[in-house]
């Protein structure tokens, strides 16, 4: 058999047998590297001094859990997020390049955050608030630019790669108005970074995710439904308009609220997805997968951060953007040849 059927009392999900040894390896994988991440320090700790911080019973455990556990929690989740994100996008565009870094996303999420810095004060909520109008205003200048001659794909990506060199002129321009000050900290934090994260600052974002997965998870069978085309969606009762738009609405949500927390982070969203599809064997872009990959990624990148000229910890984002250019190229030269076998 291809296909298990997981029971939990009335409720049941049929799913196949791969996907979910995939996705377990995965959240293994994760656990691994969450693990390392509570271990690594200014010193190294032993799995059993982790475990003791952990229950409250170590003198390290205000160090392991006030400043090792935010970080490595916020791998995890922001890392999922952003494989949601991208995750959803290249489901709505049907292409592997269909993600909120290429398409000008996280550039628009970046105009909100640098808005609220340079003229708002840039308070948490302001931070939050704007990252997330400034990614809907681009979303949605996309959207209905790719209207005009007809919804497709490829347009869409070609239109979102346009808006996103508008975008980083304008943030740009921005940075360089600004006060010394600010504009030193705007770059700094344009890197994306986990440095320094606390739970005071991810609360808040943690639950906004959440809310925009379960959102996900209610939309996901509609979501894969549209991912075959316009009319086999319709015919099987799919309000495709209300969908995009909803979709849009919640893959923003959980690049935003990243962005507003820890600064655009590429790379995990853009490759999350497409190494998921590969592993689970689909043959589209499932969800579940890829927040899985995403989470791993973004945790395997904040280690690889930290360790590259330890004691010194690079953003993540120097990280992800190094390895993302690597695959950035190799996909586009792989698209290449499949349209030219075609």
């Amino acid at each position: 058999m291809s296909h298990i059927v997981l029971r939990a009392g009335p409720c049941s999900v049929r799913i196949r047998r791969r996907t979910l040894l995939a996705s377990l390896v995965l959240l293994g994988v994760a656990l691994v590297l969450a693990f390392l991440g509570l271990s690594h320090g200014s010193s190294w700790s032993t799995p059993s001094e982790v475990l003791a911080a952990l229950a409250g019973r170590e003198d390290s455990a205000l160090v392991i859990r006030e400043w090792r556990l935010p970080r490595v929690a916020a791998a995890l989740v922001f890392g999922a997020a952003l494989g949601l994100a991208g995750a959803v996008f290249q489901n709505l565009t049907r292409n592997p390049l269909g993600s909120p870094d290429v398409i000008g996303l996280d550039a628009g999420a970046y105009t909100g955050a640098l808005v609220a810095i340079t003229v708002l004060g840039g308070t948490a909520a302001q931070l939050a608030v704007s990252s997330v109008l400034g990614g809907l205003l681009a979303a949605g200048a996309i959207y209905l630019l790719s209207l005009k001659s007809g919804l497709s794909g490829l347009r869409l990506i070609v239109i979102g790669i346009a808006v996103n060199a508008i975008l980083t002129a304008v943030n740009s321009w921005i940075v360089l108005r600004a006060e010394l000050e600010v504009a030193m900290a705007a770059t700094g934090w344009s890197a994306g970074s986990l440095n320094g994260v606390d739970w005071g600052e991810v609360g808040l974002p943690f639950l906004l995710i959440g809310a925009f997965t379960l959102l996900l998870g209610a939309l996901s069978r509609a979501m894969h439904q549209a991912a075959l085309g316009d009319e086999p969606a319709i015919t099987s009762g799919v309000r495709l308009n209300r969908l995009r738009v909803s979709l849009i609405c919640a893959g923003v949500g959980c690049t935003a609220t990243v962005t507003a927390v820890a600064g655009p982070i590429v790379f995990i969203a853009l490759a999350a997805p497409q190494i998921g599809r590969r592993l689970t064997g689909a043959a589209g872009v499932t969800l579940v997968p890829a927040a899985l990959t995403g989470a791993v990624l973004l945790l395997a990148a904040d280690l690889i951060a930290q360790l590259l000229l330890a004691p010194i910890a690079l953003p993540v984002g120097v990280v992800t953007t190094a390895i993302g250019g690597c695959y950035l190229i190799w996909l586009l030269y792989r698209e290449v040849r499949r349209r030219q076998g075609s």
